[in-house]
């Protein structure tokens, strides 16, 4: 019975090894924005990444107000107006109307919500709609694109911007 174990136990890992999961491609960074308050001071940033024909966005928030905060891509990479107006409106380059809940939706700058904590730190990462074959070119075209914060939850369905308040926050993405 000893003399089973050893070929047994061999199977059972060389069986293991083969479910493993493949080695998946690593993500590369393409951009990325330093997202400012109102007043000027650093309350984030926002990163995009490439990976397995996708693109990924990860914003890290701190210092803002405790609560949920939605967080868009805006079509314009300008964050000079006092109140981030010239950011414009949301990445929409299909047209859509606005809302992940939305049947005529959504947006390709409809990103999900921020929670913030008490400590006023916050996270969101998602996957953007679409290749990044089509993605990347909308993001980093002629004038850019903007990540903007705004006060309140976005309901995911009010077109055009989800019912989600002004804009608190705003950072353009550069190229990395």
């Amino acid at each position: 019975m000893h003399r089973h174990t050893f070929p047994l136990a061999a199977i059972a890992v060389l069986a293991t090894a083969a479910c493993a999961t493949p080695y998946e491609q690593e993500a590369t960074e393409i951009g990325s924005a330093m997202i400012q308050d109102r007043s000027g001071n650093d309350v984030g940033t926002a990163m995009l990444y490439s990976q397995n024909g996708e693109v990924m966005v990860s914003v890290s928030l701190e210092g803002l107000s405790e609560g949920t905060h939605a967080v868009h891509l805006h079509t314009t990479g300008d964050c000079s107006a006092s109140d981030f107006t010239s950011a414009g409106g949301h990445l929409n380059p299909m047209g859509n109307q606005h809302g992940t809940q939305n049947p005529q939706g959504a947006h390709l700058g409809d990103l999900p919500n921020a929670e913030v904590s008490s400590a006023g730190i916050g996270t969101v990462s998602t996957t953007l709609r679409g290749s990044s074959a089509t993605v990347i070119p909308q993001i980093f075209d002629a004038d850019g694109t903007a990540l903007v914060v705004h006060e309140g939850a976005d309901d995911y369905m009010s077109d055009p911007a989800g019912a989600a308040g002004s804009r608190v926050a705003c950072g353009v993405f550069s190229r990395s």
